[in-house]
């Protein structure tokens, strides 16, 4: 299927693709959309897509034959069949009632549990309150600044034995984070380098993995990490602390940029703000 840019671009409020999520801006254009319908239905993941390094298939793609591009609206459907399934429909620009109705019926056919509808906001046009969203984060590299909490924060591998092993524990406890399956990939060694910051004989807070991949210009993004603190050690700037290791490691291993996606209002949302991210936009998640 063909996209007009023409089309698409006044009605792009968000730099987002479905199936694979927020894009640099300066990477944003028709045909990363027709590269997602390219790939419908075969399983098979794009070089740039930031899930393949999680899966060796794609779980979320795109039904070409739903699509709804004209010059006012573009809806794009996906099907995530993994358990009772999810259909989703990307809506740009006018037609979100049309894009619930397009939700509801594809989900009876699929015969999936949840149907959802996702809408976009320009930063300066936040979604209402109480609305499940998320903000789309943009961090550029520069020049490395030196880090005013060196030493504090290692790679996980560089810890002495009784330490290292703390991380189990510490990864249970923040299994809601993701931090148990990301235990389970560091053990199979499938993953780059894990920073924990640490307080006497025991992991507290870890970032990462960390790793790097090429975009679809060929420029290098930071790939999003796996990020917590244990709840009795907040408010001690381990979070901040972890956070400035991890962009300095981004800096000294190439990186020109990373994206986020962050709970508004969240402890990474107010700590990104802080930082000076840049602010993308909003995606909205409303469920049918």
């Amino acid at each position: 299927m063909r996209f007009e840019w023409d089309f698409l671009h006044p009605v792009m409020r968000v730099p987002y693709v479905p199936t694979i999520g927020p894009v640099h801006p300066d990477a944003l254009a028709a045909g990363l959309f027709e590269d997602i319908v390219r790939v419908a239905g075969t399983g098979d993941f794009l070089p740039y897509d930031k899930d393949r390094r999680w899966s060796p298939v794609k779980d979320e793609s795109v039904l070409p034959e739903h699509i709804t591009h004209t010059s006012v609206r573009t809806l794009i459907p996906t099907l995530r069949p993994r358990g009772a399934g999810t259909l989703n429909v990307y809506a740009y620009g006018a037609g979100l009632e049309e894009a619930a109705d397009l939700a509801t019926k594809l989900a009876a056919d699929c015969r999936t549990s949840t149907a959802r509808v996702v809408t976009f906001h320009r930063p300066d046009k936040p979604p209402p309150a109480g609305a499940a969203a998320t903000r789309i984060q943009l961090r550029e590299f520069g020049h490395a600044r030196p880090d005013d909490h060196a030493g504090r924060i290692l790679p996980v591998d560089s810890l002495p034995t009784p330490v290292r092993v703390t991380f189990g524990e510490f990864a249970e406890r923040l299994t809601s984070d993701g931090f148990a399956f990301l235990h389970t990939q560091m053990q199979a060694g499938t993953v780059g380098p894990v920073l924990v910051a640490t307080d006497g004989p025991q992991v507290v807070g870890a970032i990462g993995p960390m790793e790097t991949m090429t975009d679809s210009a060929r420029r290098t993004r930071l790939l999003p990490q796996y990020f917590g603190v244990l709840p009795e050690h907040r408010g001690r700037g381990h979070g901040r602390a972890l956070w400035r290791a991890a962009m300095a490691w981004g800096s000294a291993n190439g990186a020109d940029y990373q994206l986020l996606q962050t709970e508004i209002g969240g402890a990474s949302d107010r700590l990104c703000q802080a930082e000076g991210l840049r602010s993308l936009g909003f995606v909205a998640t409303a469920k049918l």
